[in-house]
């Protein structure tokens, strides 16, 4: 696996179908949720997230890169 990162911002509910969580950074930059967290499928939460890349799995989404999270902090 890559290095850790950090990434705050927003939680949204992305895609066709079913769809998939997503956290859209401060910076404007969408990043797919690996297996979400229960606490975090939740659209509006502002969160700050660490977790690595994972350029090893692919979805039908296709909305930004795929964000595995260790460890996060749901700030409101």
């Amino acid at each position: 696996m890559s290095d850790t990162i950090k990434v705050e911002g927003t939680i949204e509910r992305k895609g066709f179908g079913t769809g998939t969580w997503a956290l859209v950074s401060t910076s404007g930059e969408t990043y797919e949720l690996h297996k979400a967290p229960k606490e975090l499928q939740h659209a509006g939460l502002k969160v700050s997230v660490e977790g690595q890349i994972r350029k090893d799995v692919m979805t039908i989404a296709m909305i930004g890169s795929v964000l595995e999270v260790n460890h996060y902090k749901i700030k409101g």
